[in-house]
């Protein structure tokens, strides 16, 4: 009976060792069998990343070695444009606007967002609409943005704020926001800050919303005022929704456009002229080819810059 009684055992417990090297070979026989499948259905969505991402990448890097202006014939010079950049006085007010235009409207925006997220916090349905109608200034189009903010800055008596300056008796602070060159940066701010607000607090409260509620349940029993929970607990536990708020705004700001074509046009006297908007000016109005895809490539390594540490922080989780 006992030798009996053995021999199943030791028969489940050579199934059990030799199981999870069959498992190993079925799961691989069946990724082989599935790949062709998986190859097909993605097929379609390589083919459009190539042609619409990977493609104009190449071809600007590979433009940017070369000396192209209007209908002359191209001649390659090799990195003799980014030596042009970086000695053109012209591109370097550009990088120090954009370093001030970036982290200005970042700063702005994730620090309102934060505060009316940790606001919001303490009355979750009461302030739903408030919510939504923030977030929804995020969906508004950069063009119609400036368009309206157009409406606010206008040097005249018909201009938003200038008509609430001249109605409270502050005739003398009325001012051409962004026909001066020292105004019109930081109204350029303000302007692309509104609409970055919305993204922050919806991020940012859905982080606070996460918090675990006997955490917050033992600091009102405690006797922690509501500033001490923002300040010891909501806004520590927060900042997974903080970094990813920054770094989208980071990345916006750097590649903003639109509202500075709208708002200021670079100007005046390319005040307000990022490395995007120096972009667009030397390639499509001057016809500098080369020397708009080379301040394109260093658009790209800025960018890159800014994604490097989310993306390693992301793969560091993922693992």
């Amino acid at each position: 009976m006992a030798g009996t009684s053995a021999s199943p055992a030791r028969e489940a417990a050579g199934v059990m060792q030799v199981s999870p090297l069959a498992v190993s070979i079925e799961g691989r026989r069946r990724l082989l069998r599935d790949t062709p499948a998986a190859l097909i259905l993605i097929a379609p969505v390589i083919v459009l990343f190539a042609l619409a991402v990977v493609y104009p990448l190449v071809e600007t890097i590979r433009l940017s070695f070369w000396d192209i202006q209007g209908l002359r014939k191209p001649s390659f010079i090799g990195f003799g444009n980014y030596v042009r950049l970086f000695s053109d006085a012209a591109f370097r007010s550009t990088l120090l606007t954009t370093l001030i235009f970036t982290i200005g409207t970042t700063v702005i925006s994730v620090s309102i967002g934060w505060a009316l997220a940790m606001t919001c916090a303490f009355a979750p349905r009461q302030t739903l609409p408030f919510r939504v109608m923030i977030f929804a200034a995020f969906g508004i189009s950069e063009a119609v943005s400036g368009y309206m903010w157009i409406g606010i800055y206008r040097a005249d008596a018909g201009g938003l704020l200038n008509s609430l300056i001249q109605l409270f008796g502050f005739s003398g602070f009325s001012h051409a926001w962004l026909g001066d060159a020292n105004t019109a940066l930081w109204a350029l701010i303000i302007a692309a800050s509104w609409s970055g607000v919305g993204l922050p607090l919806m991020l940012i409260f859905a982080a606070i919303q996460a918090i675990p509620k006997s955490v917050l349940e033992a600091a009102y029993m405690d006797g922690a005022k509501p500033l001490s929970t923002m300040r010891h607990i909501m806004m520590p536990l927060s900042m997974p929704g903080v970094r990813v708020a920054v770094f989208i705004n980071l990345l916006g700001a750097l590649r903003a456009f639109d509202i500075i074509y709208i708002l200021t046009g670079g100007g005046p006297v390319r005040s307000t002229e990022t490395v995007g908007y120096f972009m667009y000016r030397e390639s499509m109005t001057q016809f500098k080819l080369g020397y708009g895809a080379a301040a394109t490539v260093i658009l790209l390594l800025a960018v890159l810059i800014v994604s490097i540490p989310a993306i390693i922080q992301r793969t560091a989780g993922a693992k």
